[in-house]
């Protein structure tokens, strides 16, 4: 079994959704679906997730020039998914210290 959930989104935008429209932001596997990312939320975080909203990114191609000519690369692709939880629940994705 892969590991869906990758990391959390901890942004200035993802942390402003999260405190208004209790929304959460993560970056999961690029071959993850919908209902797997649900499914992974759920049994992580014991939380009940209404939507899931998935966004793909392509990676970009970025290219260096130095004194030994032009490199050129490229970013890796990710996929985010930004869920949804029920209105009296959270996630605490820094865990109590």
């Amino acid at each position: 079994m892969r590991n869906i959930l990758v990391k959390p989104l901890i942004t200035e935008k993802m942390t402003a959704i999260t405190e208004g429209q209790m929304k959460y932001g993560f970056v999961v596997d690029v071959r993850a679906n919908k209902v797997e990312i649900k499914k992974a939320i759920k049994e992580k975080f014991d939380v009940d997730v209404v939507t899931v909203n998935t966004l793909r990114y392509k990676g970009k191609t970025k290219t260096q020039f130095t004194k030994r000519g032009r490199f050129s690369g490229k970013t890796p692709q990710f996929k985010k998914a930004i869920v949804t939880l029920k209105p009296d629940q959270t996630i605490d994705i820094f865990g109590e210290v």
